[in-house]
């Protein structure tokens, strides 16, 4: 995401295991061939020449995504046992974001003056269907 012009992601790290099955959509993701056309990451470094790449591995470990943004903030990402479609969401997604926090609004939660009519709501709220009047069944 561009803020006033300016891209933020400055580095988008990749960490990955060389064994594990849980890397192993993005070990595919990595190792397509640099001469076909669906190459997404030499496509997107083609697309995106300000954001830095970095890809090592990190063998016993989970893979995950990072961003890390001009503001100092970063986003990790695990994509543990995800397919390489995800794996392009999670990109694009870090590219669109502005790495700042998300913050709460000001202002208090929306109160009514009169009580509810159906009850307040519990967990311990039992629906066992046990009515305390009498009911009648009348087949027509």
């Amino acid at each position: 995401m561009a803020t006033r012009g300016i891209q933020q992601l400055q580095k988008l790290r990749i960490r990955y295991c060389e064994h594990g099955g849980s890397s192993s959509a993005i070990r595919q993701y990595l190792q397509q061939s640099p001469s076909s056309n669906n190459n997404h990451l030499i496509n997107f470094a083609k697309t995106h020449p300000q954001i830095q790449i970095i890809i090592k591995p990190r063998n016993g470990h989970h893979p995950y995504i990072q961003g890390e943004y001009i503001s100092g903030n970063s986003k990790q990402i695990c994509i543990k046992n995800c397919t390489q479609g995800r794996i392009k969401d999670v990109i694009s997604m870090l590219v669109n974001t502005s790495g700042r926090k998300i913050t709460r609004l000001g202002g208090k939660a929306v109160r009514g003056d009169c009580v509810s009519v159906q009850g307040v709501w519990t967990p311990m709220l039992e629906l066992s269907g046990e009515t305390s009047f009498d009911m009648k069944i009348v087949e027509g």
